[in-house]
């Protein structure tokens, strides 16, 4: 089965697992997945991830919860396969002022739009969270 939308479909599946509560969710791996888990990770809105080879590779992430409410309030898709988003480094919107994330794909690696700011170089901006 293909998906239109992997970034979406991982973003959806976190959610719906943090709904009921799960401690691990999985998901077909990509790179692209990866690099937003170790954001996520980096940024403490999930416990860890971890790959598992054989076929077709797997990834699974352990959610985090804070006294049995989720860590991540709010995860939305920015950029989508229909409208993608790019924005100049000046231009990276701030997430609830900043506290919250926005994940940019740039052309070196995938981070947060403050790390991107910093660094001076703009993207697609994949995700929000919070």
């Amino acid at each position: 089965m293909s998906l239109q939308d992997p970034i979406a479909d991982m973003l959806t599946r976190v959610r719906n697992a943090q709904v009921v509560g799960k401690e691990v969710v999985t998901m077909p791996a990509t790179k692209l997945k990866l690099a937003i888990a170790k954001v996520l990770k980096q940024q403490g809105y999930i416990k860890d991830y971890s790959v598992t080879e054989g076929g077709k590779p797997t990834m699974g992430i352990e959610l985090k919860y804070y006294n049995g409410k989720p860590v991540i309030e709010y995860i939305e898709r920015a950029s989508k396969p229909s409208l993608r988003l790019y924005k100049a480094a000046k231009d990276l919107p701030k997430v609830q002022g900043g506290l919250g994330v926005a994940i940019v794909s740039t052309p070196k690696g995938v981070m947060t739009d403050k790390e991107a700011r910093a660094l001076g170089v703009g993207g697609e901006i994949l995700c929000y969270v919070s």
